[in-house]
């Protein structure tokens, strides 16, 4: 049986490894994000435009480690990546798509509110977001504003809900075909 990302996220809960100190773990992108685990693909003013874009769009999204996930699948092979990315059938490598979309989200919230993203008020980053979600940001270089929406929303999604605990706060019956061993 194949393992579909989905499947693999149900029956994982996101589990990743990580190398920390020469050493690999098996951490939960939340585990890597409160043991503040290096990044390896991701810059820090990606990282914190991703998690700042993610944490508006879905509370919780930063501290379930969005970021340490992201960055994480985007070292893998894309074959093996469980970004939700591969559902648009956009042309790996991964990492240039993120690049290539934080930057622009930083250089719009500079150009338009005269700060990096990081620093935005609530209503200037709801104004950014909502400009990217519908696909009206002028003067814009990267994939198409509405598809960014899209994707990071859906890798916050994926950090906070693609898990028992996540079910169990939606109130969602988790009705896996195989029970994992314990909880996530």
């Amino acid at each position: 049986m194949s393992l579909s990302r989905r499947n693999f996220i149900r029956q994982s809960g996101l589990a990743l490894t990580f190398t920390v100190a020469g050493k690999t773990l098996l951490l939960t992108p939340r585990e890597a994000y409160a043991r503040d685990v290096p990044f390896s693909s991701l810059n820090q003013a990606e990282i914190e435009t991703l998690e700042t874009i993610c944490e508006y769009l879905l509370p919780g999204a930063r501290e379930n480690g969005v970021a340490h996930f992201v960055d994480r699948q985007l070292s893998l092979d894309p074959n093996d990546s469980l970004l939700f990315i591969k559902c648009f059938n956009v042309e790996p490598p991964y990492l240039a798509f993120y690049r290539s979309a934080l930057a622009e989200i930083g250089r719009q919230s500079k150009a338009v509110y005269g700060k990096a993203a990081n620093s935005l008020d609530e209503t200037s980053t709801a104004s950014l977001i909502e400009s990217l979600r519908d696909g009206k940001v002028s003067d814009w270089n990267g994939p198409p504003p509405p598809l960014v929406y899209h994707i990071l929303r859906n890798d916050a999604v994926d950090v906070v809900y693609g898990t028992m605990e996540g079910f169990a706060d939606l109130g969602i019956p988790y009705l896996a075909h195989i029970e994992p061993p314990q909880a996530w």
